[in-house]
């Protein structure tokens, strides 16, 4: 029974996500969504993929993570650099598997990033993992400010605080990332949110993820049972941080410039309130939570000077009602009858067959 229900869970959240991709496709078939919204269709799946890998970390796993930004802007450098190589150097032209490449690699390389990082940070705890997350991200900004690259020909160089490189430059220094062209795509966006969720959810649904939530349940209890607590805290880390890089890659390709300064202790924290807000280890409310407030700010662009008060204000009535006990249990019971009568209607079609 309790696999059922999981099984439910998990398609109902599928469920959702199909259905706002096939409600937004079809609002942009018909002329009705504004241009202004339109924009905001790859930033919302970019920051659904890092709100849902950042949950990985901080719900499931139980660590506080605040260098999220930097996995999402080595995937974006990487993934412009790799796009512009392929196009210069391999002439490859077709848009969507450059696009694809080169979330690939944003998504390895953030991996080889997230595993230096994770051998000597997840060996500490609580506040200290949260600071020395933070000093990371903040060292990939500043080191990504002093880095040159160039392609000459089918050459890709390389060079830190030194501008003078031969060819194009592709990414120059505080500048950032320049002259990019543009491939990222809604209905791409769309597929890394299924992959993301796929590889998130039966992550926690396997062998490994109860070893991962049994360690933050009590770690004492799990290493005295033979859990190797430091090798599934690592797994949850790196794959938060492979599916960051992939986010990142479809966020750089998404402008023709992209600057270090896209990716401040700012970003790191609003993926942080997006999870916090939909509820930790909530996947589901982690989808939504980013979806609404990564579209409200446009929202609410009437109301000119006055829109990110609103939106501040929003975000405090928001969880001062979701941490309220009535509302909680009207919002769990509900969900709970959705449950119910979804197991009914399966049972029924079952005896039907």
């Amino acid at each position: 029974m309790k696999l059922k229900k999981k099984t439910v869970s998990n398609l109902i959240t599928y469920a959702l996500v199909v259905a706002a991709f096939i409600f937004c496709q079809s609002m942009i078939a018909n002329g009705q969504m504004t241009r202004a919204l339109k924009g905001q269709m790859v930033p919302i799946c970019v920051y659904i993929v890092m709100a849902v890998s950042l949950n990985l970390v901080v719900g499931i796993s139980g660590e506080l993570s605040l260098g999220h930004a930097g996995f999402m802007s080595i995937g974006a450098f990487s993934g412009a650099i790799v796009s512009a190589w392929m196009l210069g150097a391999l002439g490859l032209e077709n848009t969507v598997l450059r696009l694809i490449l080169s979330m690939l690699v944003g998504g390895a390389i953030a991996g080889v990033f997230g595993v230096l990082i994770g051998v000597p940070v997840l060996r500490l705890r609580g506040d200290y993992l949260a600071i020395v997350t933070l000093a990371f991200g903040e060292i990939i900004r500043n080191v990504m400010n002093c880095m040159y690259f160039s392609l000459d020909g089918s050459r890709l160089h390389a060079s830190f605080n030194n501008p003078n490189l031969p060819g194009a430059m592709l990414v120059n220094g505080p500048a950032g990332a320049t002259g990019i062209q543009k491939i990222s795509t809604f209905p791409v966006g769309f597929a890394l949110i299924l992959f993301a969720l796929f590889v998130v959810l039966n992550l926690i649904d396997s062998r490994s993820g109860r070893a991962i939530m049994a360690a933050r349940d009590n770690r004492i209890a799990a290493e005295a049972m033979g859990v190797n607590v430091t090798k599934y805290k690592m797994m949850a880390f790196v794959t938060s941080a492979v599916l960051a890089g992939m986010a990142g890659a479809l966020y750089g390709l998404n402008f023709s410039t992209v600057s270090a300064g896209k990716f401040k202790f700012d970003t790191s924290i609003l993926v942080l309130v997006f999870v916090v807000l939909g509820g930790i280890g909530n996947i589901r409310g982690s989808i939504i939570a980013a979806a609404l407030l990564t579209v409200l700010p446009e929202l609410l662009r009437a109301f000119a000077d006055y829109r990110m008060l609103i939106y501040a204000i929003v975000l405090i009535l928001v969880m001062l009602a979701t941490n309220n006990p009535i509302i909680r249990s009207l919002i769990n019971g509900l969900v709970r009858r959705g449950r119910r009568a979804a197991s009914a209607g399966a049972e029924k079609g079952g005896a039907a067959q």
